[in-house]
């Protein structure tokens, strides 16, 4: 049993793990020889299997399957396969597994055949100018393909190149790039480009390099300043709005940045604020304009002191310098101005009847070119009544005709009129000449004078006329007769009204009283008032019917008051019950007892009215009478129903046969028994007033009856002389279209005559114009 306890425990076959070097050039190279104890050498067959070999990469490996020896056939590279893991095999000749199958690991040991690569060819950083050592700007990349547990792939970082001054330093392990001294300055160097190279084997190894861009970003530690001290410039006056020119700064910080961005200040010379300057953001120039409107007479020179900063205020570490300033000289040029009218517009009062002739006011303008001599001359540019007349020099506005109102050409009561003043334009001072010298040792001058700049210039002034109402008309009595009831109480009240001509104040309220000339009419009649424009007439005691003529004394308001003595004309009729005129017959006849001038001025005109439209009436019927003459011999050539249209032809004719019937008017008796004997031309004159022209029949079958009446017309008119007198024909004119009858005489045949003009006549002459045309 102890013996049992002791026995050899089988041992199986294991391969320790086989290490080659990547790029190992020996090939084939023996890797290992394997063997089995299981039976007699020769009696055993080996393989392997795995990447390498039966998988991919294929033949890398193989096996000497007697002998048990691993080949490496190819070059290995270890940042492709660090490490290959097979499997051994032992058979036997007849295929019988003799051995489990056992792992056979290959490990490729790394050289270093790879350089460091950087993660981009050029860095890009950046930093403010004047940045403290120490301020990091960056980190800089690299990888190494070898095996990271190696040297191989440890990297380190430089800086190769920067430049004489090394403004920064790199961490050489991280990579990290930082400022190394002080007085970064953009003005001076705005970017630093670096050479970086990373290096293996902790920098003996491979190496390779990049690039490191570093800008500096701009601070405002530079003031701007102006190009020079002083600044001249020129300006007309009276424009306002304009560039008067440019002011021009320095500054070196970054150009379009608020740090280079300049700011101006207008600090003196420039009390009433009439200037003003702006900055421009292209050319960051200081643009001085003209704020208010320039006088070169108040005003013919400035001087105005700048100063200039930045929009955005100085770093502190900037170095201190007094404050930029700048004097400007600003020239303002004197120009012709126009005319000036103090007080526009002028408003004046004027009495209405002033007569014509009578100053009403002197209009007159300033010219404000004090330093030029110039005359002023005046016109009128607006006067619609034409009213008014002007003096061309001194500018006195005077009455043309009387003014009148009311009048359409018053606006509110105001009579509104233009005047113009115009100048003689601008007048430069004399400049001299010199001539050509009588004498060598005498140079005289002659004063040349310039001629007057064009064009002049003129204002227009408003002068408004306030026509005054004047007290010239007395109140008229409205109406002038009237009928009241003779009982007083009992409708014997009439009420009166009066009108003026004149406006407030000198019109209404009316005074309407009995004549004081006639004391006697107050025991009859009394006036009271009724209102501002009317008064009440009463009976103060029973008044026998018919007419009375009581004479008033009417008065207005005005100052002074006028005043007119009129009849008033007053019908005392029947009364009734109700207080009302019974008798409209007796009224109507005695109303008309007191006619007034006026109504019988009236009445003249009417009848001379009446006479006219008489003489009128007559000669339009005598107007009408010719006119009927004249239609019945002459009627529109464009009539062709008249022709007579009887062919002696069996066949053909004309197209249109709808032609007049000529029996009608060969024998009228046989189709009108109606028809009246004819009458003489010498008919007494109490006929009748022929009737006006009549209208064309429109039928062929009322010629009989259209010719009758004309018959008859002529035969009753008054006004046609008698057969046994000369008749006057009217004259028809000259050069009649149709050939004198003398033609028909003067050829015998067919040959002289031209038949061309059938063609023209219309279709009822188509067949003529085919035989002789």
């Amino acid at each position: 049993r102890q013996h049992e306890g002791l026995r050899r425990v089988k041992r199986a076959w294991v391969i320790p793990p086989i290490s080659v070097s990547e790029n190992h050039k020996r090939i084939p190279h023996l890797l290992v020889q394997i063997k089995s104890d299981k039976q007699q050498p020769g009696g055993v067959v080996y393989s392997i299997k795995g990447p390498g070999v039966d998988e991919e990469p294929l033949g890398i490996f193989s096996i000497d399957k007697f002998s048990g020896k691993v080949f490496l056939n190819a070059m290995l590279d270890r940042e492709q396969n660090e490490r290959f893991r097979l499997k051994a095999f032992a058979l036997d000749l007849g295929g019988v597994t003799l051995e489990d199958p056992t792992d056979l690991e290959i490990i490729v040991v790394d050289q270093n055949d790879n350089r460091p690569l950087f993660g981009q060819d050029v860095f890009t950083g950046h930093v403010l100018e004047g940045a403290e050592p120490g301020t990091c700007v960056m980190t800089v990349d690299a990888t190494d393909a070898d095996d990271p547990a190696t040297d191989n792939a440890l990297l380190r970082f430089s800086i190769l190149e920067q430049g004489a001054a090394a403004m920064f330093s790199i961490n050489s392990t991280t990579g990290e790039i930082c400022t190394a001294q002080p007085g970064l300055d953009r003005e001076t160097m705005g970017v630093y480009n670096l050479t970086v190279q990373a290096a293996d084997m902790s920098g003996d190894g491979l190496t390779t390099t990049a690039m490191a861009v570093i800008y500096l970003e701009d601070i405002n530690d530079n003031p701007p300043e102006f190009t020079k001290e002083e600044f001249s410039m020129e300006v007309e006056e009276q424009a306002a709005g304009v560039d008067v020119g440019r002011v021009f700064v320095h500054d070196k910080d970054l150009a379009g940045s608020p740090n280079w961005l300049a700011k101006f200040t207008i600090l003196e010379g420039d009390p009433e604020g009439s200037f003003s300057i702006r900055t421009d953001p292209h050319t960051n120039d200081g643009v001085v304009s003209v704020a208010k409107p320039l006088d070169h007479e108040v005003r013919d020179r400035f001087e105005l002191t700048l100063s200039v900063q930045n929009e955005r205020p100085l770093e502190p570490s900037a170095p201190t310098s007094p404050r930029a300033l700048a004097t400007v000289r600003v020239r303002v040029r004197d120009v012709n101005e126009a005319p000036v009218f103090r007080g526009n517009p002028r408003r004046v009062s004027v009495l209405e009847g002033t007569p014509p002739g009578t100053p009403i006011t002197t209009y007159t303008a300033s010219d404000p070119d004090t330093h030029q001599l110039q005359t002023l001359t005046y016109a009128l540019l607006y006067d619609p009544a034409d009213w008014l007349q002007l003096d061309p020099h001194t500018g006195t506005v005077s009455t043309k005709r009387e003014l009148l109102h009311p009048s359409a050409f018053m606006q509110g009561g105001w009579y509104i009129a233009l005047v113009l003043a115009r100048d003689d334009g601008e007048r430069l001072p004399l400049l001299l000449e010199p001539c050509p010298p009588p004498h060598p040792t005498v140079t005289p001058v002659t004063p040349r004078p310039v001629p007057p700049a064009e064009p002049p210039l003129s204002a227009t002034g408003t002068l408004s006329i306030e026509i005054l109402e004047v007290n010239d008309h007395a109140p008229l009595l409205q109406p002038p007769a009237g009928m009241l009831c003779g009982r007083p109480g009992r409708g014997g009240n009439l009420l009166l009204g009066a009108t003026d001509d004149d406006r407030a104040p000198h019109g209404a309220p009316f005074h309407f009283q009995l004549s004081p000339q006639h004391p006697q009419l107050a025991r009859n009649w009394s006036i009271t008032r009724y209102n501002v424009t009317h008064a009440v007439l009463a009976v103060l005691a029973e008044l026998p019917e018919g007419p009375y003529s009581l004479p008033l004394l009417l008065r207005d308001s005005g100052t002074p008051p006028r005043e007119r003595q009129q009849l008033l004309n007053v019908s005392v009729c029947h009364c009734g019950r109700d207080g009302t005129c019974e008798d409209g017959v007796l009224a109507a006849a005695t109303a008309g007892a007191g006619v007034t001038l006026g109504a019988l001025l009236i009445i003249l005109g009417s009848s001379i009215l009446l006479l006219v439209l008489v003489g009128l009436g007559a000669a339009r019927v005598q107007g009408r009478r010719r006119a009927l003459r004249k239609g019945l011999l002459q009627r529109s050539q464009d009539d062709m129903r008249d022709n007579i249209l009887n062919y002696d032809e069996q066949g053909g004719g004309e197209e249109d046969q709808d032609a007049y019937d000529i029996n009608q008017l060969r024998h009228p008796e046989l189709f009108s028994p109606r028809a009246k004997p004819p009458l003489r031309r010498d008919a007494p004159l109490s006929s009748a007033t022929p009737t006006a022209p009549r209208k064309l029949p429109s039928s062929p079958s009322d010629i009989e009856e259209f010719i009758n009446e004309g018959l008859q017309a002529a035969d009753s008119d008054p006004s046609v002389p008698p057969y046994d007198t000369a008749l006057i024909y009217d004259y028809e004119g000259s050069g009649s279209v149709a050939s004198p009858l003398s033609s028909i005489v003067s050829s015998l045949t067919d040959e002289d005559q031209d038949y061309d003009y059938l063609s023209e006549w219309g279709p009822r002459f188509r067949r003529l114009a085919d035989l002789y045309g």
